[in-house]
């Protein structure tokens, strides 16, 4: 079966992953990351995709990220491959590919789901026990949403100004908010949806989305329609009337 194309929707937030090959370190030193993070601002600028939170890990990478239009995020993650693992192979005199594939995707329902995913994101460095608190980890955007430095690589998205009518208003409640952690459902949700493709948000945004791009954005349910239940469930369908209100 055919692959489907990747699903973007232009303006609307996306998480998205990129691993290594095999699990391989993509970041061995500083300087790896400040490379990587100049080539990822240079490339958002020059594609239009506004980068709202990020965090590099050593051998992957998550971004929340809204693009102008629907070929952006693949141009931008394109044209750092093409910068970056050149960089890279040179730099540790290795050959072949430095991704697992092709990056992984999926739309964010803004509403539902953009604040936690952006959590999510720069919580990743805690989960897997690298630091005790996100404000240890500079490779993330998260000292940005708390002050603690200006990232020029964020744009923030109108849900974090929304946090309150001052940047010191913003900041200290992203700050609780992330200090509250984001539950193991959550986690599971985003993480799954965004390896399989498929949109995360409400039942709502699903339909709406499925109507606006014509084709399915979640995982089609199992078993028989119930429709088709119901009438294997009918004993002579000529036997009586039925009312078809």
């Amino acid at each position: 079966m055919a692959r489907l194309p990747r699903l973007v929707v232009p303006g609307q937030p996306h998480h998205i992953i990129q691993r290594g090959n095999d699990r391989q370190a993509i970041f061995r030193d500083t300087a790896d990351y400040l490379k990587f993070i100049e080539w990822l601002r240079e490339a958002s600028r020059q594609f239009k995709v506004a980068i709202h939170a990020y965090v590099l890990m050593t051998n992957h990478l998550h971004l929340l990220a809204s693009p102008a239009d629907a070929h952006g995020l693949s141009r931008m993650m394109q044209w750092i491959g093409r910068h970056y693992v050149p960089y890279f192979n040179h730099k540790y005199d290795r050959t072949g590919t430095l991704w697992q594939g092709r990056f992984k995707a999926t739309v964010i329902d803004s509403e539902r789901y953009l604040m936690t995913c952006s959590r999510y994101i720069e919580l990743n460095p805690v989960r897997a026990g690298m630091v005790t608190a996100a404000s240890d980890y500079p490779w993330s955007s998260y000292q940005h949403h708390i002050g603690m430095k200006s990232d020029p690589l964020v744009t923030d998205h109108a849900l974090y100004w929304a946090l309150g009518n001052t940047p010191f208003q913003r900041e200290a409640a992203y700050r609780e908010l992330t200090e509250q952690g984001v539950n193991e459902a959550d986690v599971i949700a985003i993480t799954e949806a965004t390896l399989k493709g498929w949109a995360i948000g409400s039942d709502q945004f699903k339909a709406s989305l499925e109507k606006q791009t014509q084709r399915r954005v979640s995982k089609a349910k199992r078993g028989r329609p119930r429709r088709q239940k119901q009438l294997n469930s009918v004993p002579n369908l000529n036997s009586a009337k039925t009312d078809h209100t």
